[in-house]
């Protein structure tokens, strides 16, 4: 019985018999993001596989499209609040601005729910999980966090004392501790992040997903690193680019290609001033498995990750991963078997970690196919397996 397409089958006939109705509670889908990627997945997964009735709630610009693209059985409404315009407001007017926009969104999401009735309602974790506990519509609650504890919630304001800041983080992460006791589950995606939530008994681990394990794949001969990821500072480009001046001191034959949206032209100006000259910066690629295939490592320099879906896509290509040890996503995916771990933050680490790659073809191709076969667990289909048992068990207790 202790069989994975058993279990799978089951749980996927049960979805079929009931026609469940969920909602999915979001803030911003019209721009590339994780997030919005992997939510858009699932969804229509949902869709494609269950006779569930799906609808998505947003917040924001209810005049932009969305960025991916939604199965046409899923219903949406945008209630148009636009939080985000107000952070061009003083503190204080984006205070009363904020408490406006909150009340209005409480009133609309409650008339929602008690107007359509879901049996689950699913939160993210943005503002309405401040009330989503008090609105009595009879559906189940479940909150999917896609960040990690402890860069979520941070209260940062150069023009306050830092005491002020922490005094404020610790009242902002007390409350989100009370609200999501009161949901029936609350799933995050790694099992380092789930020692962070102590205080919970209703926390389980779910991670993301990819949909395939493609049929082509790197051979890993090619003397190309590559990093994909925003521009900004979670990213680490900067500490990415003082490894590889390092790295290009000793092999000056090979390149690093960095890839992702943002001001990737300030990243190449600092690699510029820093003497590194076999490191290019590009805008955001959309043929990823392109870039996979012609390169034979993958490295990831984040400060912090939720989870690092991209780590298992590169995986799933046949490349080994250098990558720092970075809360919380990495040390859940990489082993010693089929990439490297270092220290967060230290830059002699990473460089070394590459370098150990770049001499040593062998090792480099048998961390491959390890990674490829890693990359197995989290295909689509054994992921959202646990996503229906789920629903199947909070709607029977």
């Amino acid at each position: 019985m202790d069989n994975p397409k058993f279990f799978y089958t089951f749980a996927l006939q049960l979805s079929n018999v009931c026609n469940m109705r969920l909602v999915y509670i979001v803030s911003a889908m019209y721009y590339p993001n994780g997030m919005a990627k992997i939510l858009t997945d699932k969804m229509n997964w949902l869709a494609e596989h269950t006779n569930y009735e799906i609808w998505m709630i947003e917040t924001e610009r209810a005049d932009l499209p969305h960025y991916y693209s939604l199965n046409p059985k899923i219903k949406f409404i945008n209630f148009d609040l636009n939080f985000d315009a107000i952070y061009s407001l003083s503190f204080i007017k984006r205070i009363l601005a904020y408490k406006y926009k909150e009340r209005k969104f409480e009133e609309l999401l409650t008339n929602f729910l008690i107007r359509n009735k879901p049996d689950i309602t699913i939160s993210t974790l943005r503002r309405e999980i401040n009330f989503l506990h008090k609105i009595n519509d009879g559906s189940k609650k479940i909150g999917e966090f896609h960040f990690e504890r402890s860069n979520y919630r941070l209260f940062q304001k150069s023009f306050f004392p830092s005491f002020v800041n922490s005094l404020i983080t610790k009242y902002w992460q007390e409350q989100l501790i009370k609200r999501v006791k009161k949901l029936d589950k609350f799933v995050v995606l790694t099992e380092e992040d789930l020692q962070q939530w102590k205080e919970l008994d209703n926390v389980i681990v779910i991670p993301n997903f990819i949909k395939e394990i493609p049929s082509i794949f790197s051979n890993c001969d090619s003397k190309k690193v590559i990093a994909l990821g925003r521009y900004t500072e979670q990213k680490g480009f900067d500490l990415l680019i003082r490894a590889w001046k390092i790295v290009e001191e000793r092999h000056p034959d090979w390149k690093l290609d960095i890839y992702g949206s943002g001001n990737w032209e300030f990243y190449q100006e600092m690699a510029i001033s820093c003497g590194v000259m076999t490191l290019c910066c590009h805008p955001e690629e959309s043929d990823v498995g392109n870039l996979y295939t012609n390169a034979s490592i993958y490295v990831l320099s984040s400060r912090y990750e939720g989870f690092g879906i991209v780590l298992i896509e590169a995986q799933s290509y046949g490349l080994p991963v250098v990558a720092f040890s970075c809360p919380c996503g990495p040390k859940d995916i990489i082993s010693d078997t089929n990439g490297i771990l270092v220290e967060n933050g230290n830059v002699l680490q990473l460089a070394e970690g590459i370098i150990r790659l770049i001499e040593n073809q062998k090792k480099r191709t048998e961390m491959g196919t390890l990674a490829r076969i890693n990359a197995q667990r989290y295909l689509v289909d054994s992921i959202m397996n646990k996503w229906l048992s789920l629903f199947n068990e909070v709607l029977v207790k």
